[in-house]
């Protein structure tokens, strides 16, 4: 039989054994520079970034409330009275607070001895009775109609040139309350729990009537709660001064408050004790 000559009699087609061991493309062919590379991809995916709109809203809305939360933090600590404190300055402060916890735990002690001492006693009624003129005694020298002495502080404040206006005397009554005054006078008028300022710098009126500068506080309690009580940061001595006055505070073993308010008696309060 004739043999063909385009057959290899020994093996396979030498052109199927070239095609079966030659790759089908080698590394940075044509074919394959042409296709995107892993990286390419990813970059393709991430850039441009595509943006919802809810996407875009809850950014908006997280930028306002870093904002605002922003604008609070840095408004407080500005405004804060004891930022940049000293140290000693803070240790005034809290000399104070404690001192006025332990106003109170005295407080709380008294009346529970009272308290004691009416239910221990022989005779309840005259207990009773002498308890009441106690409390007589005191309730009139809050209420300004009974004079009283003890130790106090004296502060007087100096305003020549009259920016001292009637609230700044007003907020220094109420720290001296707060730090412990149980009698108040400031030139000669009695300083109860409806006193009033009005009026202007260089103007001022107390309960209606004009007093003149220098202004005269003179005020009984504790000395060493009352005078901190005044030079704290922030405080109504500090405020004076910004204001071009001055504020000198004197401790005294004796003060006497002796303006007295007439007793008014109330036209509708009546008491509910039986």
């Amino acid at each position: 039989m004739p043999v063909d000559s385009d057959r290899n009699p020994d093996g396979p087609d030498e052109r199927e054994n070239t095609a079966a061991t030659t790759p089908d493309a080698a590394p940075g062919s044509a074919a394959d520079r042409g296709r995107p590379t892993g990286r390419q991809r990813l970059v393709a995916g991430l850039w441009p970034p595509r943006i919802t709109r809810a996407q875009l809203t809850v950014a908006l809305l997280l930028f306002v409330l870093g904002l605002g939360l922003a604008i609070q933090v840095r408004s407080t600590s500005d405004n804060s009275a004891l930022r940049g404190a000293r140290q000693e300055d803070l240790v005034r402060i809290l000399d104070e607070l404690d001192s006025r916890t332990e106003r109170l735990e005295d407080e709380k002690r008294r009346l529970e001895q009272q308290r004691t001492e009416l239910e221990t006693s022989s005779d309840q009624a005259e207990e009773a009775r002498r308890q009441t003129r106690q409390k007589e005694q005191q309730l009139g020298i809050l209420a300004g109609t009974v004079a009283a002495q003890g130790p106090g502080i004296t502060l007087t404040v100096d305003d020549r040139s009259g920016t001292v206006e009637p609230d700044m005397l007003l907020d220094a009554v109420q720290e001296l309350r707060a730090a412990g005054a149980e009698a108040i006078q400031v030139n000669g008028h009695r300083v109860v729990a409806d006193t009033y300022f009005t009026g202007s710098g260089g103007n001022v009126e107390v309960d209606g009537e004009k007093i003149d500068a220098p202004y005269r506080f003179e005020v009984i309690g504790k000395p060493q709660d009352l005078e901190p009580a005044l030079n704290i940061p922030g405080g109504i001595v500090r405020t004076l001064e910004k204001e071009q006055a001055t504020a000198t505070v004197a401790r005294s073993e004796k003060i006497v408050v002796d303006a007295l308010r007439p007793e008014k008696q109330p036209d509708y309060a009546r008491s509910s004790a039986r």
